[in-house]
């Protein structure tokens, strides 16, 4: 097991902290670690009907590009994972889902992040009278599932949370 010997440098903003590390490995020997101290997200596949999911585009900076994924955002402090996606759900659709379901949690990046990803099935949607924050929102898509599952299968789709959840959905519908 590798134990943290020191930190030698951090960069942190409001949501997160990049640390350097030190560690001494299990031979004693001395290397370096870097490890993200990142708050959780959760994240809803929003069933409109049977078949159609409600779909999020928006700019992601990383990758220079728009995104098609479904809606997610990060847990905010005090927050449980079913919460934030109710809020999520609503800030970035509109709707609010009667029916929410956990589905699956996984850690998308173990090698330097802490991050964990909780996915949820929302069902019996219901539009509300709610602004879309479209600063961060480019456009909502309504979407087949078979739809979603060719634009994965064509790379159209690249965003983790939304193939992983999709990939446990399918068997079951």
């Amino acid at each position: 097991m590798e134990q943290k010997v020191q930190s030698l440098a951090s960069l942190g903003t409001r949501n997160l902290t990049v640390y350097l590390d030190e560690v001494s490995l299990k031979d004693g020997s001395i290397s370096k670690r870097i490890c993200i101290d990142h708050p959780q997200a959760a994240a809803i596949v929003p069933f409109i009907s049977d078949n159609e999911i409600i779909m999020v585009r928006q700019y992601r900076y990383a990758l220079k590009r728009e995104t098609l994924e479904i809606p997610a955002g990060k847990i905010d402090k005090g927050e449980d994972p079913e919460g934030c996606i109710k809020r999520e759900l609503l800030e970035e659709t509109g709707f609010e889902a009667k029916v929410i379901k956990w589905l699956y949690t996984y850690a998308p990046a173990i090698g330097y992040s802490n991050e964990l990803v909780h996915l949820y099935v929302g069902r019996d949607l219901k539009k509300m009278e709610k602004k879309i924050n479209d600063n961060e929102i480019s456009s909502l898509e309504i979407l087949t599932l078979e739809g979603v599952l060719g634009m994965i299968r064509n790379h159209e789709i690249v965003d983790s949370k939304t193939i992983i959840a999709l990939a446990f959905i399918r068997p079951l519908i």
